[in-house]
């Protein structure tokens, strides 16, 4: 899987809210200030270069849906954080969380929790 700049990540964000979009559609979801038509036409286009985006023919224009989930591309993202920051371990890592995120017990004791679900799995 590729990495996405920020541009493409922000655009997929919009796309996985509203699964299927138009380049115009997604330009209203954009905060102040919005970019140009083209511009988001081009990141658009680029996503689906990349295989991130599919595309309905709708009249005379398209109906982007992504091909790619966002769980999916939640776990590329995390783990190559994961081994690019940590190297490669959730133990670096938790500790990071912990000494700079004033991370509480309580919080650490449920992300173990899970950690200990998807293990029995």
């Amino acid at each position: 899987m590729k990495e996405l700049t920020k541009a493409e990540e922000e655009v997929m964000q919009l796309l996985w809210k509203l699964e299927k979009a138009t380049v115009a559609s997604i330009i209203e979801q954009i905060k102040e200030p919005k970019p140009a038509y083209n511009t988001v036409s081009t990141i658009v286009r680029i996503l689906e270069s990349k295989g991130f985006v599919g595309y309905e023919k709708r009249g005379r224009g398209h109906l982007y849906f992504p091909l790619i989930e966002k769980e999916n591309y939640r776990k590329f993202s995390f783990t190559k954080l994961m081994n690019n920051y940590f190297d490669g371990s959730v133990k670096s890592m938790l500790s990071f969380f912990m000494k700079k995120n004033d991370m509480s017990m309580q919080e650490l004791e449920e992300i173990l929790s899970e950690i200990n679900k998807n293990e029995k799995k």
